[in-house]
């Protein structure tokens, strides 16, 4: 499980499994989980484009996230945001039915980029994964203070200077590095549980962001890691693992929350009650 072949999935994993933890705090406190579920399946024709120029799949895959963030980005400036990403998802992938209907070669690959194919990544696509995800997390830690301010205050981040509008490209971008990444992994049908259900959990145990996002992206790093030992040992399909997991964490969450506000009512109920006596 440890040798051979599958080094490169411990570690291509482990890299998108930490940067989704992390980028995906970011995409709950926002509610931008439509575009975190729009980007990657607008995104995964560009491999189709890249098959027909020849060119690193990751590379088309790169060119269609960015030209789907800044496609979100612009047309949220005159209009609603998920309405924005809806046409944006639209016309990727009417693209992409184009892209897909002028080559044959690519065809056997549409269900890894749709469902992941964690356990057969290529030595040659460890290099740039690992590559974006440091430039992701990089850029996170550089926005982190304007993107944190926008994010819960918009007003007062406007206030402040903070352009919304140019927080919100930015971010996005940010989001399409980690779809890039994370598509050959988890496949477009499944990267954004990562970039959802870990986070959501992690804020549901806490209200301090670093160590949300830390316990994001250790909840995000669990989620893979059993992910990739049970399918290997099952044989079953490791998108189904990664979904699974990602909605139990998830729902772990919101009973936690559903607990610690139940005690708190108690608590205060039982301090009312010594009070009137």
């Amino acid at each position: 499980m440890f040798s051979g072949f599958m080094a490169n999935t411990w570690i291509v994993a482990t890299v998108v499994a930490a940067v989704a933890g992390v980028v995906g705090f970011f995409v709950v406190i926002r509610g931008s989980s439509f575009a975190a579920h729009a980007l990657p399946l607008g995104a995964f024709p560009g491999a189709a484009a890249a098959s027909l120029l020849g060119v690193n799949a990751i590379f088309g895959l790169v060119v269609f996230s960015a030209v789907g963030a800044i496609g979100i980005g612009q047309l949220s400036k005159r209009g609603k945001r998920d309405v924005a990403t809806a046409l944006i998802l639209v016309v990727l992938l009417g693209l992409g039915a184009l892209f897909l209907s002028m080559t044959s070669e690519y065809a056997p690959e549409i269900y890894s980029l749709l469902f992941g194919e964690v356990l057969g990544i290529a030595k040659d696509e460890v290099g740039p994964i690992i590559g974006l995800g440091v430039v992701a997390v990089l850029a996170i830690g550089l926005l982190y203070r304007p993107l944190m301010l926008s994010s819960i205050s918009p007003e007062l981040g406007e206030v402040q200077g903070i352009s919304t509008s140019k927080m919100e490209l930015c971010f996005l971008l940010v989001v399409a590095l980690v779809t890039a990444m994370a598509l050959p992994v988890v496949g477009a049908l499944l990267v954004f549980s990562l970039m959802v259900g870990p986070p959501a959990a992690a804020r549901a145990f806490t209200n301090r962001p670093q160590v949300a996002i830390v316990l994001s992206a250790a909840v995000a790093l669990v989620t893979v890691w059993a992910s990739i030992a049970i399918s290997y040992e099952s044989n079953w399909p490791v998108g189904f693992f990664v979904g699974g997991f990602g909605a139990g964490s998830y729902f772990i969450g919101r009973g936690w929350t559903w607990l610690s506000r139940a005690y708190a009512t108690r608590a205060d109920t039982a301090v009312e009650l010594e009070h009137a006596a």
